[in-house]
């Protein structure tokens, strides 16, 4: 046990006798700062590409510049772009092009004892006929998980699978017409299909938070999900920004509203993906901003929450699927604290593939539940995804400053710089 810069107690008992004082009668052994741990799973050559990837995603001018080029680029079918992108940033932040290219970084993942969340990444779907073609790529990710253990969990996101003005529409108490209703009918079928299959094979599925003006019709669609098939166990997810100032309320009212209906509660706990845009949206249409005054009160709300999960495991299965150690920090320690099994099922952590090993790979060292959110697609398909990764991660947020230190000290650990 031995932290960065640090001497190793000469009277380690009892060192762990008072942390066992402080944090429950287990003793909890949890570095974040252990790069050795955290970058295991990559060879010499794997770190230092990373170390050029996030000096490069570090300068927030050049990610900008990049991003428009790129999207252009690929949407333009440009000689070479694709496997330029394939080979650098899809290769940081994607798990394959398909479920079975995926299956390599899966097996790795899984000998270091962290699980896989599936994402299939296409976005910006517009037709009935992508609709259908997200619900069924959907549903064949749940029956590949079926088959692997270290698959527990898929991903979705609502407006893969449901026009976003048919969303805005149901938000916004639009009356139904004849097609209204039709269209409503299907996104509930297909959503129901997904569902079913998951409960089927035993497999969970997360339904991502979206922008504020869709949310709402989201947080129905979830919860009647949730109602049909959180019975017995948690197969359903909803996901809660709370980054959002009425979040931490709506979980509070989510978990008794699932007492009342008799069903279990799954929460997604994020802290949000879309601030600039909720901002901008607010400032032009004259309402009042639905985001946090401030980085503490986001923090105090998504801490909240992770303690009135702990308080109702039993009742709430939950996800922090957050990059910040101090919460990842504080939910471990609740747990142990708290006597509960490590690998509980419903206490769960996750972060985003190709980012945050620091947490993942020494949770998962401490016998936590940690999973990667891979997303998985064709190139030219998950390339907005992968713009947005860029530039909500550049130096402005400094996610990329963090990164580059963390491989920087690895690599100078390994005497590669």
């Amino acid at each position: 046990m031995k932290e960065l810069g640090k001497p190793v107690p000469k009277d380690l008992d009892k060192t762990k006798a008072i942390a066992k004082g402080m944090v429950g009668e287990e003793f909890l052994e949890l570095n974040f700062s252990n790069t050795e741990i955290a970058f295991a799973h990559k060879t010499d050559a794997e770190l230092k590409k990373a170390a050029w990837l996030f000096g490069v995603m570090n300068k927030a001018w050049l990610v900008s510049l990049g991003s428009k080029l790129g999207l252009t680029a690929i949407r333009m079918r440009l000689p070479f772009v694709e496997s330029i992108v394939k080979n650098t940033i899809f290769a940081q932040f994607c798990g394959g092009t398909t479920l079975l290219e995926s299956l390599p970084s899966i097996d790795q993942l899984a000998k270091f004892n962290t699980l896989t969340i599936l994402d299939y990444g296409a976005e910006a779907k517009e037709t009935e006929d992508d609709y259908n073609q997200t619900m069924k790529e959907t549903i064949r990710s749940i029956e590949f998980a079926k088959h692997n253990d270290n698959v527990p969990v898929v991903s979705a996101k609502i407006s893969g699978l449901a026009r976003f003005g048919l969303l805005e529409n149901l938000q916004q108490g639009e009356p139904f017409t004849p097609a209204t209703r039709q269209e409503y009918k299907v996104v509930l079928k297909r959503m129901d299909a997904i569902c079913h299959v998951a409960c089927t094979h035993g497999v969970g599925v997360f339904f991502d938070a979206e922008e504020s003006w869709i949310q709402d019709s989201i947080d129905h669609l979830v919860t009647v999900m949730m109602r049909r098939y959180n019975r017995e166990s948690v197969v359903v997810y909803n996901t809660f920004q709370l980054y959002r100032h009425d979040r931490l309320q709506f979980l509070f009212d989510s978990y008794q509203l699932a007492k009342r209906g008799g069903y279990k509660l799954g929460a997604k706990m994020v802290r949000g993906a879309y601030m600039d845009k909720e901002r901008t949206r607010a400032i032009e249409m004259g309402y009042p901003s639905p985001i946090q005054p401030n980085k503490a009160a986001t923090d105090d709300a998504f801490n909240t929450a992770i303690r009135f999960c702990v308080d109702h495991y039993e009742e709430i299965a939950s996800c922090n699927a957050s990059h910040n150690a101090d919460s990842a920090r504080l939910l471990a320690e609740l747990i142990v604290e708290k006597g509960i099994e490590r690998n509980h099922p419903h206490l769960n952590f996750c972060q985003l593939y190709g980012m945050s090993d620091h947490l993942t790979f020494n949770l998962a060292k401490a016998g936590f539940n940690v999973a990667k959110y891979v997303v998985y697609g064709q190139v030219s398909e998950v390339v907005p995804y992968l713009v947005r990764r860029a530039e909500e991660n550049s130096s402005v947020t400094g996610d990329m400053s963090r990164e580059l230190e963390l491989v920087s000290r690895e690599m100078k650990r390994r005497k590669l710089s």
